[in-house]
């Protein structure tokens, strides 16, 4: 695990030359990216705004050269999240953000069908453990039996400057049959399929849904893809290449083959890279399928 203490002074900020004069309050939503529910969290939750040391109102007019300290409340945690010890496998941690390598076979969030352990659950035992006042705000969120990596924000200030920010994401996936070209891009708006609370379809009426693909190997009966999302739909993925007429292998919900080594979707999240919110670093990280699925996968069709 690569863990990272990135310096909080990072939440200061010096008024330059071309914001002399401004206001705070346009200041801290212009420059810092602090929307208005934010701005009445700090002021009305016990979060605080200081300018040069002092604590001050939003109509304070700003001079070149002040500090600017911005002191966040606690996060509220639901009092439905309990905290639940568990395994994660983090393989990036700073002040303000994780990276997950997650398995299949376990939600992200507690839902009201299913009240198993998710891995909100665990990310709030590890707070605990490590004395963190956070709650859990999930960028990249993946299916329940979808692994690979995961982007969580540690506060919803660093969560809401990721709104503002592109995130790359790779995937791969084993679908059924030969695709009609090696490469290519999905273009069908997704909605909810009338009936159900959790299927999705491709219809004309639905949400704007793009995904990038690419063969990277043909097998006997099926094909491993790579996948670039441009647009984060909910079962995007499985659903566009439903759509194709080449659903993913194990993915029985969507009309998918069963498998032996994947008794879950064939889908693992083997990219992301992103410019850090707070920092400005580029970030990239990889990873590969858990428990050696693929070579499992190959052996079984040889």
């Amino acid at each position: 695990m690569n863990l990272r203490k990135v310096s909080s002074d990072l939440l200061n900020w010096q008024v330059t030359e071309a914001e002399d004069q401004m206001i705070l309050r346009d200041f801290l939503r212009n420059k810092i990216g602090i929307s208005r529910g934010m701005v009445k969290i700090l002021k009305f939750d016990g979060g605080q705004i200081l300018v040069n040391q002092e604590q001050v109102t939003v109509r304070k007019i700003l001079t070149q050269g002040d500090q600017v300290k911005v002191i966040f409340p606690p996060e509220v945690r639901s009092p439905s999240l309990t905290p639940i010890e568990m395994p994660l496998e983090i393989v990036y941690e700073d002040d303000f953000i994780l990276i997950i390598n997650k398995p299949a076979k376990i939600a992200v969030i507690p839902s009201m069908s299913d009240q198993s352990p998710t891995i909100a659950n665990g990310l709030i035992h590890y707070y605990d453990q490590h004395k963190l006042n956070y709650t859990v705000h999930i960028v990249t969120r993946l299916d329940r039996d979808t692994s690979g990596l995961m982007l969580v924000a540690k506060q919803d200030y660093c969560h809401s400057l990721f709104h503002q920010k592109p995130i790359e994401r790779h995937y791969q996936a084993l679908v059924q049959g030969s695709l009609a070209v090696d490469e290519g891009t999905i273009n069908a708006a997704i909605g909810r399929k009338p009936g159900s609370i959790i299927e999705r379809m491709v219809r004309e009426d639905g949400k704007h849904a793009i995904t990038h693909y690419q063969v990277i190997k043909n097998f006997k009966h099926s094909s491993l893809v790579n996948i670039q999302l441009e647009t984060g739909r909910t079962h995007q993925i499985r659903v566009h290449f439903a759509h194709l007429g080449h659903p993913l292998i194990g993915d029985l919900l969507y009309g998918g083959p069963a498998d032996q080594v994947f008794d879950r979707q064939a889908l693992h999240c083997t990219y992301l890279a992103f410019t850090h919110p707070i920092t400005s670093e580029a970030l990239q990280f990889e990873s590969t399928w858990p428990d050696d699925q693929l070579t499992k996968f190959e052996q079984q069709l040889s």
